[in-house]
């Protein structure tokens, strides 16, 4: 089956330009959720558009509001946010290249695959890719997604391209507000030595399949047992041992209890439940 494509455009650097298709590179639909149901029929309920004074509305009827003034809106019709034309409508537009490892995650927001749209593409694509590659850096882009206009962020990876939606800058909390009771001094040496054997002592290499949503696992098993009508075989989080309330005895036996154990490496995570909808 052919893969569907979230977003076609351009790609465009000075005046070098080449068509790209962008692919979600997350899914969002492997976790486990719950709908509203009515508690006696069992059968899924509808939210039902409302005015204040109308009462329930027709989906027809609703158009799109800019709150200008609290409870205050100006209505903004399809046609006229269509007129708005900018080059990134459907255009990665690059501004610069920064060094890779400059670029805060706390800005980082959506990811998708990126990928040359045709044949004519391979060869601009691949040019870039490498030379970002070879220079270790990522372009910064803006392009219009979703009906707004966003910064984003392309490397290479793997044979092809990343690119990750940005926040701006304004988006993002300054930390001072919740930092400014932390006490700026230093933390006594013979504990962070402690600390740094701890450490140590499981480091380890990042697997993502090492790790497994053990909540949404139970709640599948939950699920299953109630239309099988057994009792739910779940696994139940033990207490912390011991009630050591100082910080040297604890980093001292917490590094006594590891000594001689090599870190664990990267495992396959537990066999996940076989499907997803239970039944």
């Amino acid at each position: 089956m052919a893969l569907r494509a979230y977003w076609k455009g351009f790609v465009k650097i000075s005046l070098v330009s080449f068509p790209v298709s962008l692919y979600s590179a997350t899914n969002s639909s492997a976790r486990v959720s719950f709908h509203q149901v009515h508690k006696d029929t069992k059968r899924r309920i509808k939210l039902v558009p409302h005015d204040s004074e109308l009462g329930p509305v027709d989906r027809a009827d609703l158009v799109k509001g800019y709150e200008y003034e609290k409870g205050k809106y100006v209505i903004v019709e399809p046609a006229e946010l269509d007129e708005i034309r900018m080059e990134t409508n459907k255009t990665v537009e690059i501004l610069k290249f920064v060094p890779a490892d400059t670029v805060d995650g706390i800005y980082y927001d959506g990811f998708y695959y990126m990928a040359p749209d045709g044949a004519a593409a391979m060869e601009p694509f691949r040019v870039f890719c490498d030379a970002m590659a070879r220079k270790n850096v990522v372009a910064l882009a803006r392009v219009i997604m979703s009906g707004r206009e966003r910064i984003v962020l392309v490397q290479p990876r793997g044979a092809g391209m990343m690119l990750a939606t940005l926040r701006y800058g304004h988006e993002v909390r300054s930390e001072t507000a919740y930092f400014e009771d932390i006490k700026d001094t230093d933390a006594a040496p013979p504990m962070v030595e402690l600390a740094e054997q701890l450490i140590d002592q499981h480091t380890g290499e990042f697997d993502p399949n090492e790790f497994s949503d053990r909540y949404g696992e139970a709640v599948l098993e939950l699920v299953k047992s109630k239309l099988e009508g057994r009792p739910a075989e779940l696994a139940q989080e033990t207490e912390s041992a011991g009630n050591i309330v100082n910080l040297m005895d604890a980093l001292r036996q917490s590094v006594g209890e590891s000594k001689g154990k090599k870190p664990a490496k990267s495992a396959a995570a537990p066999k996940r439940a076989a499907k997803r909808k239970a039944g």
